[in-house]
């Protein structure tokens, strides 16, 4: 759980079925003191009590990403470009499921949730179903014979409209979440973050409730 709208609804999604332990990765982020409020939010409302927290800051000295290298600009939204954004952090996902598999492995869990989408993302190559179902071979291939551990990942073929409306209907705290690469208050409003999160609610006909500095017109249909 990353404290963001998307793994929000998923700890909505997998919380009817399952009992919930909860992981949060500090990597060195912008918004890292955000992000880790909203995941401690979020798990008190779905009433998490196993959580984990976990610093992978070594990801500030691999570098290459705007959202671990300050020297480095967080650009602009461009919604319509399918080129890989430089917000993207080199093979990030891997790390944080290999974490979670391992953590399974100890506890006992059978499923891990993750909340990527691939139609809605910025072109991120660690969010698409081929990614994950290799993943998932992996994971049989690498854990004990007796485990039964799979990543799930509901969200990955919706427009982050239709998972607006479903974390709705599930209750899912909107206002307890943060998705801004850029700000930690308010929100910038102008990153792609922001951006495809603004588009969607405006999508769904839905007032998106936390702070921002800019609620740009792009965001509206």
């Amino acid at each position: 759980m990353s404290g963001g709208l998307d793994s929000c609804v998923t700890a909505a999604i997998s919380r009817q079925n399952y009992e919930l332990c909860a992981i949060h990765a500090n990597y060195g982020q912008r918004t890292e003191k955000r992000e880790l409020a909203m995941f401690n939010a979020q798990a008190d409302f779905f009433e998490v009590a196993d959580r984990l927290v976990v610093d992978l800051n070594y990801f500030e000295a691999i570098g290459g990403s705007s959202l671990t290298d300050l020297t480095m600009e967080v650009p602009d939204q461009d919604l319509n470009s399918r080129n890989i954004p430089n917000t993207y952090v080199p093979f990030r996902n891997a790390h944080f499921l290999s974490i979670a598999t391992s953590w399974a492995e100890v506890i006992g869990a059978e499923r891990i949730f993750i909340g990527a989408l691939w139609e809605d993302s910025s072109g991120y190559p660690d969010c698409t179903s081929e990614y994950y179902k290799a993943f998932n071979k992996l994971i049989n291939i690498g854990t004990r014979p007796s485990t039964n551990i799979k990543v799930e990942t509901p969200l990955i073929d919706l427009r982050k409209s239709q998972i607006i409306k479903k974390g709705v209907a599930l209750g899912a705290p909107f206002e307890l979440s943060w998705s801004c690469y850029r700000l930690e208050q308010p929100a910038c409003g102008t990153c792609d973050s922001c951006a495809l999160r603004l588009r969607a609610f405006a999508e769904a006909n839905l007032i998106d409730p936390i702070a921002y500095e800019d609620r740009a017109h792009y965001a509206k249909v």
